[in-house]
């Protein structure tokens, strides 16, 4: 028999499917399923944010193959967590 976990982060990453959930679909949101996804991973235990993860791969209409893979493409430009720096924003002056 074996006993759920109870995940170190859980309580952040609830607050983080809470907040994807509110979003909706957006680069970043897709990036941080994609992350929580293999953070849980064959965890033995936060079966609620498994759950909610699942649920939101559905609502966006697509399989856990097309997510990591557009999570790949999204890591690939390097810039999906990265903060902007000033040089990055246009001068419309």
């Amino acid at each position: 028999m074996s006993i759920d976990q109870k995940h170190p982060l859980g309580h952040i990453d609830r607050e983080i499917v809470k907040k994807i959930f509110v979003e909706g679909k957006t680069d970043y949101n897709l990036a941080e399923v994609a992350r929580l996804k293999i953070r849980y991973q064959n965890f033995p235990g936060a079966r609620d944010i498994q759950f909610d993860l699942e649920t939101i791969i559905k609502e966006w209409d697509m399989t856990e193959e097309e997510l990591f893979a557009q999570a790949r493409i999204l890591h690939s430009s390097g810039s999906i967590y990265r903060k902007p720096s000033p040089d990055d924003q246009e001068d419309w002056s």
